[in-house]
């Protein structure tokens, strides 16, 4: 038909279905069929119908959009995440709004507000590093259950989170390089006072003395998951006397500006050193040589957090579990870590 202004009936005669079945198909899709989802999916196509989403929203007073806050939108690993949470949420008519923690407080604006001008239905929030004004605020709220965490989260507060395994990967991590053969394993941390850092960096020494490995102080080397910051644990690396001879880094990021810098002062990766990181960008893969890494899902990571709050969003005056989820980790070994060399 390709009519701007078809209407719910035209779908419903072209589909064969109701209109109310039009009706429950496109705001819910999960309670009809799967044929019937695919053919008023068709009959949609086929007539061009556009959703008034101005009216719908007003009908049923939900913004059908989702607010995710990210503490760094530069960051590519958020962006597997944020791909979770739209193949979600985009079959149920749902949209995302994006936004920094940076942005949100450099322009005054109040997180709340999103949702009492009814610009968002609920928030999922990745950065851990809100400060106690605005957690407080955020949880006395009355839409307080419709907000979740993912991958980061804040100690002792109330809200679910989905996040991955961070102490097992690092425990995986430290025990790779010791089956390799290593045995003075540094470790480059994320940024202090982030709860990812915290678990990493506190897995990796219960990890090496359950090992009976030595760990000198100078080989917990400070970062915060930037490639910088990796560049800057490099030169720390080089500068010591008793260099260890594999390094676990806290992220990916940090592990890739590690051996970039290495590169640049004539160390080979993994001959001089072996190199490993911890979330397994897509970078990762295609870096020279390819990083080994732990893997989180963090597709999953953004699926699960996308279900988790429309549930919360479709039923807010239900009883929901805020025990949240724990997704698996994985090793990705590749070619940046190699057996201890025995002149090594």
């Amino acid at each position: 038909m390709g009519s701007k202004s078809s209407t719910l009936q035209d779908v419903a005669r072209v589909a064969g279905v109701s209109t109310a079945t039009v009706s429950r198909t496109l705001s819910n899709p999960d309670v009809v069929s799967e044929s019937t989802r695919i053919r008023v999916a068709q009959a949609v196509k086929e007539t061009d119908y556009r959703i008034n989403r101005a009216a719908r929203s007003l009908r049923t007073q939900r913004a059908h959009s989702v607010l995710v806050l990210l503490p760094n939108l530069a960051n590519p690993f958020f962006s597997s995440i944020l791909e979770g949470i739209s193949r979600h949420l985009s079959p149920k008519g749902y949209s995302m709004l994006i936004a920094s923690t940076n942005q949100v407080q450099a322009s005054g604006e109040r997180l709340i507000d999103y949702f009492e001008d009814a610009r968002a239905d609920g928030m999922i929030i990745l950065d851990g590093s809100l400060d106690s004004h605005l957690v407080e605020i955020l949880e006395n709220a009355p839409q307080s259950n419709r907000i979740i965490f993912a991958c980061e989260w804040i100690d002792n507060t109330s809200f679910p989170v989905v996040r991955c395994e961070n102490k097992q990967g690092t425990r995986i991590a430290v025990n790779h390089l010791y089956d390799l053969g290593h045995r003075k394993i540094a470790h480059v941390t994320g940024p202090d006072g982030n709860v990812l850092s915290h678990r990493r960096k506190s897995a990796f020494i219960e990890e090496t003395s359950a090992l009976n490995l030595d760990l000198k102080p100078e080989w917990v080397i400070d970062g915060d998951f930037s490639l910088a910051a990796g560049c800057q644990a490099a030169q720390r690396w080089i500068a010591l006397t008793d260099r260890p001879t594999a390094v676990f880094c806290a992220s990916d990021q940090l592990a890739l500006g590690f051996m970039a810098e290495l590169s640049r002062h004539n160390f080979t990766v993994p001959d001089d050193v072996s190199v490993m990181g911890f979330d397994d960008l897509d970078l990762a893969e295609q870096y020279i040589p390819p990083l080994t890494s732990i893997k989180q899902d963090r597709l999953m990571i953004g699926e699960a957090a996308a279900k988790m709050l429309m549930e919360r969003i479709a039923a807010p005056h239900a009883k929901h579990s805020n025990d949240g989820a724990v997704i698996p980790v994985s090793l990705i070994a590749r070619a940046s870590t190699a057996q201890l060399r025995s002149a090594a």
